[in-house]
């Protein structure tokens, strides 16, 4: 429930609504009053006032406390999801106008993507993007997924490109590369001679992983625990091309997807299929529901289109191969 403030609201609700909708729909997104508060540059009366003045509106409770966050009940989710295209279609009509005023001659493109994103997806991407849109400021901002959305939640970002397992319900992905899941060690390693090693061949050998708030990490994890196989992890790093030279160096193994492997791997590393385990992963991009894209966000995106759900040459038949 709203904290309540025992005071008649200064503004009228119904000759006004986009401040209290706004409000209501940025205490969702940040969790807070106080939160909301900050955003919008109100103080958190104002913002408790005008969330009060929905409830008593529409007769229902709109919040409920879950720790130290507010959420909304279901009425309250409801409302969210009728009301957040409205307030951002309002929010977002001075830009839209500059935007078609001054079309792409400018502006800025601020992105969310992983260290592997950037790596291995974008170089090509950005390449063209700077090509033809010279005027444009692109920023890459380094952040996991999960620290990705929170940037697009915060509106630090225009969208984020990553990979995605379980999506939020106040987000969009759309998938646009798929990468198989491999076993990679070093070449003269008892599993390379493995033709089709399964999780028991792997089991003995110790494994190098990313940090465990990775998707990578936690596939491994659930796959292994799925098929009731036991595995160790002797090493937890940041990094494919840090994890490649561990296990190239005989450190270890590893379980990376193919979205990581170049040309020059092939001389350092034996790779073996793992398909039979461990299900594709698709990268694509996120956005949040309801936001405005800039023209900017937009011609980023069309440029990766062209790639839906292609896999990179490393991924085609044969390229699994020591």
């Amino acid at each position: 429930m709203i904290p309540k403030i025992d005071a008649t609201p200064r503004f009228s609700y119904k000759s006004d609504r986009l401040k209290p909708l706004r409000a209501f729909c940025q205490t969702i997104r940040l969790g807070s009053v106080s939160r909301a508060s900050e955003a919008l540059f109100v103080s958190q009366p104002a913002v408790t006032l005008q969330l009060q003045a929905l409830e008593r509106e529409f007769g229902v409770t709109l919040f409920e406390r879950s720790g130290r966050r507010l959420v909304p009940t279901r009425e309250g989710q409801l409302l969210y999801d009728m009301a957040l295209p409205l307030v951002e279609s309002l929010d977002g009509l001075e830009a839209r106008f500059r935007d078609k005023v001054r079309g792409m001659d400018g502006g800025e493109l601020k992105i969310a993507a992983n260290s592997s994103t950037i790596l291995y997806l974008l170089p090509k991407i950005v390449e063209n993007f700077r090509a033809r849109y010279p005027e444009i400021r692109l920023t890459l901002h380094n952040a996991i997924t999960a620290d990705g959305t929170d940037l697009l939640r915060e509106d630090a970002v225009d969208l984020a490109i990553g990979s995605m397992v379980d999506v939020p319900a106040d987000l969009n992905y759309e998938p646009v590369y798929r990468s198989e899941q491999v076993l990679i060690t070093a070449p003269d390693h008892v599993l390379a001679n493995l033709p089709e090693p399964t999780l028991k061949d792997l089991s003995p050998h110790p494994l190098i992983l990313p940090p465990r708030r990775q998707i990578t990490w936690r596939l491994v994890d659930l796959v292994f625990q799925q098929n009731r196989v036991a595995y160790t992890v002797a090493l937890e790093v940041g990094g494919w091309e840090v994890i490649k030279q561990y296990v190239a160096m005989g450190m270890g193994i590893s379980i990376v997807p193919t979205i990581c492997l170049t040309d020059a791997d092939r001389e350092r590393l034996a790779t073996q299929p793992l398909s039979k385990y461990f299900p594709s992963r698709s990268y694509g991009v996120v956005v949040r529901k309801g936001r405005y894209l800039s023209s900017q966000a937009r011609a980023f995106i069309e440029l990766i289109r062209p790639n839906l759900l292609a896999p990179r040459e490393y991924d085609q038949p044969g390229h699994s191969e020591r």
